[in-house]
C-alpha cells in the first residue's frame, strides 16, 4: 500500500515516517549537462537546442532508422538523384518509345542490342508465338517495320555482337523455349541465318563465339554455322542462368557459367567445368543477368547481389545488393532479372511483378516445382525498378508507375552518339540518358530530368527513441525554383507512416515571401516553424520531400529544369521526462510515531544503504502521482556522542 503523509513537517521514506526540521526542497533532476564548446562557436553550440542537417545524399537508400551520425547520408527510399553532395534533384527522364505495330500484346522484350550504331530489339510473343525483330529509327522515334526472321520461332533469350578473325561483325541472338532451340546471326541486321545448335546463352572469348544449351552443353565456333562441342555441366537441365567472361585467380579472362547451384569456371585445357567458391541455395533465379563490372563479377540472387573477386589462389565474396541493411520497402521488392555495367554505375533491373515462390528440383520430372508456400510478396503488388550502384550506395534510376509492371531486359549503348540505358517493361522499350562523368548539377544545363521525385529520410531519434523531443523548426535550402519547379515538405512522427504537410509548395514566390525578398526568389533558405513556433513533440521523426517540375514534356526546354534541395536542417530540443530530486533535514531528536531516535537512525541508514529503490513521499496523494521511487544520493548530519542518539541528518533523494 502506498504511503500517505497527512501531518505537517513529515516525510515517509521506505515505509517509515520521519519528522523534518524545514520544508522539503525540490529540484528538477532530469536535465542534461551543459554543452562544452571548444574553439569557435557554431550552429551546434546552442545550449538549448540541437541541429541535424542532411546535405549529403550519397550513401544511398536502404536505411529505415538512423542509428548514428554515420548514416546521415542514407535515405529510406528515394526516386531523386542522390549522387551529388549538396544537390538533391529530380531523377533522369525516362523516355518511352512508340511500340511497334505487332499482334503480340504486352510481349516481353527478349533482347536489346547495339549493332553498327543502331538499336535492335526482339519482342517475344510467348505461348508459341513467333518473336518479332525491329530496328529503332532514332530520327522518328519509331521502330519501323518488322525485320524478317521467319526462321526464329523460339523465344529470344540472349544476344551478342561478335567480331570474327578477319574483322566480320555478327549480330547474334540465342533462342530457346519448349518448341526448340538454336541461334541466329546476321552481318547486316536484315538478312538472317539460323543454326539449330541448342543455345540458350552466348558469350565471346579467345576469338571465338561460345554458346551453352539448356542442358549445360558448351560449344564454340570460329565461323557461325559450324560448332564444336566442349565441356558439359554436371547439373540437371535448365540449370544455366548466364554465360559470361571474367578473370580467374591468375588474372586471365576465362568463361564462367552461372547456374541455379552456383558459379562454375571453364577449364579450357581440359574441356571441363570446375565449381568455384560461390555456392548458393538452389533456386531457378540464381545468377540471372550476372555480369563483370570493373574488377569484379556481380551475381544476383533474388533481391540480393554477390560481389565475387578472384585473387591469388582465393576468392572474396561480398554481399552488396539492395537487400543489405534494411533493404527495400515491401512494395518495391522483387527479383533482380538483369545486370549491366555503365561508366559510373552498376545497373540492375528489379522485376517486382511476382513474388518469389519457394521451389525445388524434381529429379524424376527434371522440372522445377513450386512449394506453393508464402511468397515474399503477393503477385502484382510491387513496382519494378532500375537501381544503380556506385560502390558507395544504391540509387533508384527508374520506378514503374503501376504495380504489376514486368521488367524484361536492359542494355547500355552509345548508339546514335548518345550514352543511354535501354530497357523493356510491359512490352515497351524505354531509354534514358546516362552521364559520362559525375558533374555538379548546377553546372549542367542539358541533362533531361523526370517530372517528379520523392525522397524519404530514415527515422531520426537521436539514438534515444525513448526520450521525448521537440521539433522547433526546419530549414530547407533550395535553388532552381520557379513558379513550376517546386518542393513539397512533409513529416511523420513516432514510426507512424501518416504524413503531415509542413509546406505545400516551396516555389519562387513562396520562397520570396518567407525570406522577405521583394521579388521572386529562385533560391534561398525557407524556414518552417513547427506548431506555429510552439514546437511539435516527437520521439522519432522523418521527412518526405516531393520535387516537381513544370510538365511531362520530353521535348521542351523544361525537361532540363529541376528544383534542387541543397540541405535540410532540423532544429530540435531533447527533453527528458520530468524526474525530481528532493533534499530534506530529518529530525532525529525525539521519539516519533513509536520509533526512538536510535530506531529512526537505524531505519534511515537502512534506506540509505538499500540496493533497490525506496519509496519517498511528503504528500497525501491517493493516485500515487507524488509517491517517488528514489535513490538516496547523499547524507550529512549532526550527531551527539556517547549514548545520546539524537541529532539530525540532511539527505538528498533522486528519481533515477
Amino acid at each position: 500500500m502506498a504511503a500517505k503523509v497527512i501531518e505537517p513537517n513529515e516525510i515517509s521514506l521506505n515505509g517509515v515516517y520521519y519528522p523534518i526540521s524545514r520544508p522539503v526542497r525540490s529540484t528538477l533532476a532530469s536535465i542534461y549537462p551543459a554543452k562544452i564548446v571548444i574553439g569557435d562557436t557554431d550552429k551546434d553550440s546552442n545550449l538549448r537546442s540541437s541541429i541535424v542537417a542532411w546535405n549529403d545524399w550519397r550513401g544511398g537508400i536502404g536505411i529505415n532508422r538512423m542509428e548514428g551520425a554515420g548514416e546521415i547520408t542514407r535515405a529510406w527510399f528515394s526516386t531523386c538523384q542522390l549522387r551529388y553532395k549538396n544537390h538533391l534533384v529530380l531523377p533522369p527522364l525516362a523516355n518511352a518509345t512508340d511500340t511497334p505495330s505487332h499482334d503480340l500484346g504486352q510481349a516481353k522484350i527478349g533482347a536489346i542490342e547495339t549493332f553498327s550504331g543502331e538499336i535492335y530489339a526482339f519482342w517475344n510473343g510467348g505461348d508459341g508465338a513467333t518473336p518479332k525483330l525491329y530496328k529503332y529509327a532514332n530520327a522518328s522515334d519509331s521502330w519501323g517495320t518488322q525485320i524478317s526472321t521467319s526462321s526464329i520461332t523460339d523465344e529470344v533469350t540472349d544476344s551478342i555482337v561478335w567480331t570474327a578473325e578477319g574483322g566480320t561483325s555478327y549480330l547474334v541472338f540465342a533462342h530457346y523455349d519448349d518448341n526448340g532451340s538454336g541461334y541466329s546471326f546476321s552481318t547486316n541486321g536484315s538478312s538472317w541465318t539460323t543454326d539449330s545448335q541448342d543455345t540458350q546463352f552466348l558469350t565471346a572469348w579467345d576469338g571465338r563465339l561460345w554458346g551453352i544449351s539448356n542442358t549445360g552443353q558448351l560449344w564454340y565456333s570460329t565461323s557461325p554455322g559450324t560448332e564444336h562441342l566442349d565441356a558439359m555441366l554436371p547439373l540437371p537441365d535448365n540449370s544455366v542462368t548466364k554465360l559470361f567472361v571474367a578473370r580467374n585467380a591468375a588474372g586471365v579472362p576465362i568463361i564462367y557459367a552461372m547456374t541455379t547451384d552456383g558459379l562454375f569456371a571453364h577449364d579450357s585445357d581440359n574441356a571441363r567445368w570446375d565449381a568455384t567458391e560461390l555456392e548458393l541455395p538452389v533456386h531457378p533465379d540464381n545468377g540471372k543477368g550476372s555480369t563483370r563490372w570493373r574488377d569484379s563479377v556481380y551475381i544476383p540472387s533474388g533481391n540480393g547481389i554477390y560481389k565475387y573477386i578472384n585473387g591469388n589462389n582465393s576468392a572474396v565474396v561480398t554481399i552488396v545488393g539492395p537487400d543489405r541493411d534494411d533493404g527495400l520497402p515491401s512494395d518495391k521488392r522483387g527479383a533482380i532479372r538483369t545486370v549491366a555495367g555503365s561508366h559510373n554505375e552498376l545497373l540492375v533491373g528489379v522485376d517486382a511483378q511476382t513474388g518469389a515462390d519457394p521451389v525445388s528440383y524434381d529429379a524424376v520430372s527434371r522440372q522445377w516445382q513450386s512449394h506453393f508456400g508464402s511468397p515474399v510478396m503477393a503477385n502484382d503488388t510491387g513496382k519494378s525498378a532500375i537501381l544503380g550502384y556506385n560502390e558507395l550506395g544504391w540509387e533508384v534510376k527508374w520506378l514503374a508507375t503501376d504495380t504489376g509492371t514486368t521488367f524484361d531486359n536492359m542494355h547500355v549503348s552509345t548508339a546514335y552518339n548518345k550514352y543511354r540505358l535501354w530497357w523493356g517493361a510491359n512490352g515497351v522499350v524505354y531509354y534514358m540518358d546516362l552521364p559520362k562523368d559525375i558533374i555538379n548539377p548546377s553546372e549542367v544545363d542539358d541533362f533531361p530530368y523526370g517530372t517528379s521525385g520523392v525522397h524519404e529520410t530514415p527515422w531520426f531519434n537521436a539514438g534515444q527513441s525513448e526520450v521525448d523531443k521537440l521539433a522547433l523548426n526546419l530549414k530547407i535550402e533550395c535553388s532552381g525554383l520557379s513558379a513550376n519547379e517546386i518542393v513539397k515538405v512533409e513529416y511523420a512522427t513516432d514510426y507512424t507512416e501518416t504524413y503531415t504537410t509542413a509546406v505545400e509548395s516551396i516555389n519562387s514566390t513562396t520562397m520570396a515571401t518567407n525570406i522577405g525578398a521583394s521579388s521572386a526568389a529562385s533560391s534561398g533558405t525557407y524556414k518552417y516553424d513547427f506548431g506555429s513556433k510552439a514546437g511539435v513533440d516527437y520521439r522519432s521523426i522523418k521527412f518526405k520531400l516531393t520535387l516537381n517540375r513544370s510538365s511531362a514534356s520530353t521535348t521542351g526546354l523544361e525537361k532540363y529544369n529541376s528544383p534542387d534541395v541543397i540541405s535540410l536542417t532540423l532544429e530540435w530540443r531533447k527533453k527528458l521526462k520530468a524526474k525530481w530530486g528532493h533534499t530534506v533535514e530529518v529530525d532525529l531528536n525525539n521519539e516519533y510515531k513509536g520509533n526512538k531516535p536510535i530506531d529512526l537512525r537505524s531505519k534511515l541508514v537502512e534506506a540509505i544503504e538499500s540496493t533497490t529503490l525506496v519509496e519517498f513521499t511528503f504528500r497525501d496523494d491517493s493516485d500515487q502521482e507524488r509517491n517517488y521511487y528514489v535513490d538516496v544520493t547523499s547524507a550529512q548530519g549532526l550527531e551527539f556522542t556517547g549514548h545520546d542518539e539524537r541529532g539530525s541528518t540532511m539527505i538528498s533523494v533522486v528519481e533515477p
